[in-house]
C-alpha cells in the first residue's frame, strides 16, 4: 500500500475531514463531487479533497497533501483555501460547497454583499461585535485566481467577514479553527442563505 495513504488512514485530521465530508454531501451541498473541503496539518501545508470525487464516498485515501509556497500553480478553489490558511494561522478548516440555493442565491444578489440582519442565527457567525446586528456576506465575482486573491485581500483588509464568503456561481466558501466551528459556520450559512432566498420570494409575491 502507497505509504501516504496509508499514513491517511491513521491521520485524525484525515478521518475527521471525511466524515465532515460525508455528512455535508448528504445533504446535497457537493452535488457530482463538486466543491473542496482542506482541514491544515502544519503551518505550510493542509490535506485536501481530491477534486471531482464523490463526496459520499469520500475515504482518507482520497485525500491530498499539499504544501505552500509551491512551484505549482493551483487552481482557483485550491489558492482560495491557501490564501485563508497563510492569511490567518487560526484557521485550521475551510469548505467550499456548490449547493443549490447558496449557487441561485449569489446570481440573484447583484450587489458585491449582502447584508444579513435579524436572525438570531448570526451568533454563530458573528467575528465581531457589530456583526450580531448585521453581518456582511461578501459575493465575489468568478476570475482570474489572481484577480480573486486580490479581492480577497481587499476585503478583509477592509472588515473581518463573519467566516463565509461567496464567489457568484461558484459556490460558498466557509471556514474555523475546528471542524466542529467550520461545521457551524457552514449550517449557519446554509439555513441563512435559504431564509433570505424564502424573504425574497416573498417579498416578489405581495409586491406582485
Amino acid at each position: 500500500m502507497n505509504q501516504t495513504i496509508q499514513a491517511n488512514q491513521l491521520n485524525p485530521y484525515a478521518i475527521q475531514l471525511c466524515t465532515l465530508g460525508r455528512w455535508i454531501a448528504q445533504r446535497q451541498w457537493s452535488p457530482t463531487g463538486s466543491g473542496l473541503f482542506s482541514i491544515r496539518t502544519s503551518e505550510h501545508s493542509a490535506l485536501f479533497t481530491a477534486h471531482s470525487k464523490d463526496k459520499n464516498e469520500l475515504s482518507p485515501a482520497d485525500l491530498i497533501s499539499l504544501d505552500w509556497p509551491s512551484q505549482k500553480q493551483p487552481d482557483t478553489a485550491t489558492a482560495i483555501h491557501q490564501f485563508l490558511y497563510q492569511f490567518n494561522p487560526q484557521h485550521k478548516v475551510i469548505l467550499q460547497v456548490q449547493d443549490l440555493q447558496a449557487t441561485v442565491f449569489s446570481r440573484l444578489i447583484k450587489a458585491d454583499q449582502h447584508l444579513v440582519v435579524g436572525y438570531e442565527m448570526q451568533q454563530q457567525v458573528a467575528a465581531s461585535s457589530a456583526q450580531l446586528s448585521c453581518s456582511p456576506l461578501a459575493i465575489l465575482e468568478p476570475q482570474s485566481t489572481g484577480l480573486i486573491l486580490q479581492e480577497l485581500h481587499q476585503r478583509f483588509d477592509r472588515e473581518v467577514l463573519p467566516y463565509a464568503f461567496l464567489v457568484r456561481g461558484h459556490g460558498l466558501y466557509v471556514w474555523g479553527d475546528s471542524i466542529d466551528s467550520a461545521k457551524r459556520h457552514l449550517e449557519a450559512w446554509q439555513f441563512m442563505i435559504a431564509c433570505e432566498l424564502e424573504r425574497i420570494k416573498a417579498d416578489c409575491h405581495f409586491n406582485s
